[in-house]
Order: C-alpha cells, then structure tokens, then sequence
C-alpha cells in the first residue's frame, strides 16, 4: 500500500499582542501630589519639632497643616490660646512644656533682671522660629522623599517627590508672611481654665498704652505665662488697673438660676464695677418669678436694667425695690461705676405671643424717644455714655447720639459701628436661651462681656467677649477685643460721635 502523508497540521494563530493601557497624566499627578502631602506631612509629625527655651519656661515649636492658618499656644493645664496671626496651609503650634526651675529661680533672687526679661525672649523666639525653619525644610525633603521611594522604588521619582514638599513648604512660608498680622497678639481667644484668662492676657489699658509692636506683646504674653506657672496651688488674683472702669454686660437670662453663679464669679474674677442687664430676665414676667430676682441683692455692685419683651411692669416694680438696681425706662438717666447710663424699655411685652406685637416700628419709635431723651442730657452739660435698649432696631435709632449703645434680644453676641459713630453691642443669652436651650438639636452658649472704660475720658478701650459651653458642655472661651481708635500708634477720638445725624423727623420724637 502506498503512504500515505498525515495531513499537516494548521498552525495555531498567535494571540494579539496589545500595548498595555499607559497610567492617565492626571492619575500620575494626583498620585505624586498625595505622596508629597502624606510624607510632608508625616515629616513634620516626627522631626519637625524643635524644643526651645523662651526666657524662664521650656517650649516646643512645630508647624502643622492646617486650612486656616495662625497660632496656637498651649498653656498646660490652663488652656490654650489662639492667635489669627496669618493664612497660610500651615499653623505655628508653641507648646509651653515646663518651668524651668534654675532660671524662675535665677528671676526671684535677682529681680532686676525682669526688666530685660521681654529683649530675651524676643530673642529667643526669633533663634527658635529660625531653627524651625531650616528643620522643617530638612522635615518635609526627609519624609516627601522617603515615602516616595517607598511607593515608586525609583529614585528619581523620590527626589521630585522631596523638591516639590520643599516648593509647597517654600510657599506655604511666603502666603505666612505676606498675611502676617503683627497685632493678631492683642486679640487672642483663650480656651480653657476661664478664671486664668484675665491674667494671662493682661489687662485692656496696659495692652492699649504699653505695646506697640509684636515682639513686645508676646514677650508680655509669655512673661504672664511664666508668672501662672511660679504659682503653687492658686492662680494668681486678678489686680485691676485702678484707672479703668469694669462693666459687665449681660442679658437675655430668661429664668436661668446657673446664671446667677457665673454673673457672681466674672464680678469677683473681674473686679466689676457695674453690671448692665438689657433685658429679658424672666420668661413670663408673672409675680411668681419674682423671687428669681434676689439673688442680685447679693451681687455687691450697682445693677443696670431695662426691660425686655418678657419682663413685665410688675418684673420692673420688683426691680425698682431693690437698693442696687437702677432701672431704666423711657429716657431716664443715672450714674453708676462711674458711667452715666441711658435707657428704655422694650414697648412691647410678648412672653408667648398671645398679645399682637407692635413690630419693628413701635421699636424703631422707643428708640427715637430715648435718643431725644439723650439729645436732653447732653444739652443739660451732663452727656450720656451709655445707652441701653433691649431691641437692636431701638437701639439703631440712638446712633449719633452717645459713643456706645448696648441691647441683646438675638441671643448672640456681635458689635458693629453705626453710620454716624455710635458703636452698637449686642450680647448673647447669658441663659443660655433658658429652657429654649433644650429645643434645639446643640445647647446654646452662655456669653456675657466685660467692657473696658477709661474713667477720665469714659470711652471704651476694650472688651472681652465671654463665651460658656451650654446646657451639659463644659468649654469656655475668652476672646479679647480692642476698639480701633485705641490700637497702638491710633489718634484718640473726641467724646462725641460724628458727624452729626440729621434731626429726627416730625412724628418720631415724643
């Protein structure tokens, strides 16, 4: 038989060869951007402190991301303080660590040397922030380029992972130094022990005639530090500067007994001279709550009230019994603490709005008689310093007419100029909003405010806005304010605001 040849196999087609899909230029981006943040970042957490002795205390400096920028000072265990010194994607954090026992030493044997306390530590802060400097350039290269490698195994890729956390760093110090705020010092917000923010942040006229320029300020600053810390058990008392003028402004209690309390500790922390109260104390204003008022009898200083919209004729005839209160109401007139006060009360009394209010224009009209009530004092050659309303919109309408109106009603604080040179302060509910506090989904604060007069000119210098965690919180916050006239290198104004509002119209005066 012949052979037969096996037919021949057909070869198996080779499979496609594709070109594997290239990484998007934008994926790569955002990858090399998360590696540079996350090993910046990380670079800073674990070398990039410095420990730094400032003067008699023992400090440690570091810069940390932050979206809003400033300072924070940590004042272990008294709280910290927070100072709007720039914005920048970067934050200074100064932890005060300890006393240094040799050098607080050396300060109590030689007193002499105070007076050159505040060059040295503006020396010694200029040589730490240098030195956090240069470790935070050699942090961010350190941790950029480290992780880089980490990820991309490629050398190159890690130094440009290190160059640019080096840039970001670079640019993050120069958007820091084209915001810097030199006078962020003079307002700080204090977190913490509520008893030891007078102290530490100095009191207003010393901070208005004293300092001019930043270095100074914080020397001050850190000077007061050292002084808590030499203290044993107690904090040292607040010594009020004799030539300023305490008034404590509170408002909108609405039946808060706790508020009693607090009122009682800011007098005595603060040395009060006079207390201001702009209305709402009760809640219905029903003979039945007046007992909830004698608790000011005991409060050793002068009490200034007008009404609100939920204090009643009879809240007021109780009031007015009282050997320390003065009320105020339509335009009346008085001195207390060294200040002449102005007030009225509220037209309208609407504790559950079962009575039709008047509205705004029976506001807008109690304010008008108050402002011609103080158009009166200050024809007589006895002006006014302070007004005092309850409503916002009645106190509107003293504008012009005396340098500083006080009222409440919101239940937040808040200050603002007028348009003719009358500045108008609002406080919070130093209730906490009362039993309204338990509506809402968060406790409202509890705030009240310390305003700082000059007793030979009587303007306001300066206040300190006051502000308590709510029902069941425990936080406090202390914020210092300083009005513009009275900023470092400033002109003082005159005593009367300008220029002059136009005369009120025919209707609106009584």
């Amino acid at each position: 038989m012949p052979n037969r040849t096996p037919p021949r196999a057909r070869p198996r087609p080779l499979p496609r060869l594709e070109l594997a899909a290239r990484p998007r230029p934008w994926a790569c981006a955002l990858g090399l951007a998360a590696v540079v943040l996350a090993g910046a970042w990380l670079g800073l957490l674990v070398v990039g402190a410095v420990r730094v002795p400032v003067g008699p205390v023992d400090t440690t400096m570091a810069l940390r991301p932050s979206l809003t920028g400033g300072t924070r000072i940590d004042v272990s265990p008294l709280g910290s303080l927070a100072l709007d010194s720039h914005a920048a994607p970067v934050r200074l954090d100064v932890n005060v660590d300890r006393l240094d026992p040799p050098r607080s030493q050396a300060l109590v044997d030689h007193p002499e040397r105070i007076s050159g306390l505040q060059d040295e530590i503006v020396r010694d802060v200029e040589h730490g922030t240098r030195d956090l400097a240069v470790r935070s350039c050699v942090a961010v290269v350190l941790g950029a380029t480290g992780l880089g490698l980490a990820v991309y195994r490629r050398p190159r890729r890690a130094l440009a992972a290190g160059g640019l956390a080096l840039a970001l760093l670079a640019a993050s110090g120069a958007s820091a130094y084209a915001t810097w705020n030199p006078k962020a010092v003079l307002e700080p917000r204090f977190s913490g022990l509520l008893a030891s923010a007078p102290s530490v942040v100095g009191n207003a006229r010393s901070i208005v005639t004293e300092f001019d320029v930043y270095q100074k300020e914080l020397a001050r600053l850190v000077t007061n530090v050292t002084k808590l810390y030499d203290a044993t058990s107690t904090l040292p008392a607040y010594r009020p500067d004799p030539s300023t003028i305490r008034v404590l402004h509170v408002s909108d209690i609405h039946l808060n007994p706790a508020s009693w309390k607090i009122i009682g500790s800011l007098v005595k922390q603060y040395q009060v001279n006079v207390i201001v109260d702009s209305g709402d104390t009760m809640d219905h204003g029903t003979a039945a709550e007046n007992g909830f008022l004698d608790p000011i009898r005991d409060l050793g200083v002068p009490y200034v009230w007008v009404r609100g919209n939920h204090d009643s004729r009879t809240t007021q005839r109780y009031l007015e019994r009282m050997r320390n209160v003065r009320v105020l109401d339509d335009g009346r007139a008085v001195t207390a603490g060294g200040l002449r006060f102005a007030g009225i009360g509220d037209p309208q009394f609407t504790p559950d709005r079962s009575a039709v209010p008047g509205g705004e224009a029976a506001e807008r009209l109690a304010g008008a008689r108050l402002a011609s009530a103080l158009r009166d004092q200050q024809a007589a050659g006895t002006p006014v310093d302070v007004a005092v309303a309850h409503e916002p919109a009645a106190a509107e309408e003293t504008d012009g007419e005396v340098p500083l109106v006080l009222c409440g009603h919101l239940h937040h604080e808040g200050t603002r100029m007028l348009p003719y040179g009358t500045r108008l302060r609002r406080e919070g509910s130093t209730g906490g909003s009362g039993l309204r506090a338990v509506e809402r989904g968060h406790p409202a604060p509890i705030q009240a405010s310390i305003l700082y007069f000059d007793r030979d000119s009587r303007r306001l210098q300066a206040w300190d806005a006051i502000e308590l965690g709510g029902l069941g919180l425990t936080t406090a916050e202390v914020s210092r304010h300083l009005v513009d006239e009275n900023q470092p290198g400033a002109t003082a104004p005159s005593r009367s605001p300008s220029p002059t509002p136009p005369s009120a119209s025919p209707g609106t005066s009584p």
